[in-house]
């Protein structure tokens, strides 16, 4: 029974996305899926790489850990970290779902912003509802 589903902000860094890896390699039982989240800016696309784990033991958390927009991509080619990313997700049995979101600037609190992300991601599955 999941009773809360929430986002945790790592960053937008390089060490944040090897932070994110880490996790998915450590917690590769718990894993649930992985996401690459797209939206669009004037200088491109942001890509946010994301991770949902099933929750620790009894509790009745689900975490989706998040490096938020930290990723600028103007072209089709691949940046290092998402393909560091996708590697990190395909070693541990996952293929990260591409989604296209708002960008996150069009909200006026980030919270806004996962509550939205949250609801797209059960629409189409890829979150369990809340019970």
């Amino acid at each position: 029974m999941i009773l809360n589903q929430r986002f945790i902000e790592l960053g937008e860094g390089y060490g944040d996305v090897y932070e994110l890896c880490e996790l998915i390699k450590t917690n590769s039982a718990r894993l649930d899926k992985t996401f690459v989240l797209s939206s669009k800016t004037p200088a491109g696309q942001a890509l946010s790489l994301a991770a949902s784990f099933a929750p620790a033991n009894d509790s009745q958390f689900m975490p989706i850990y998040i490096c938020r927009e930290g990723i600028i991509q103007q072209d089709t080619v691949k940046s290092k970290r998402r393909l560091l990313f996708e590697e990190a997700a395909e070693k541990a049995g996952k293929t990260p779902a591409f989604i296209e979101l708002k960008n996150s600037s069009e909200f006026a609190e980030h919270e806004l912003f996962y509550q939205y992300t949250i609801g797209i991601l059960r629409l189409n599955k890829l979150l369990p509802p809340l019970r």
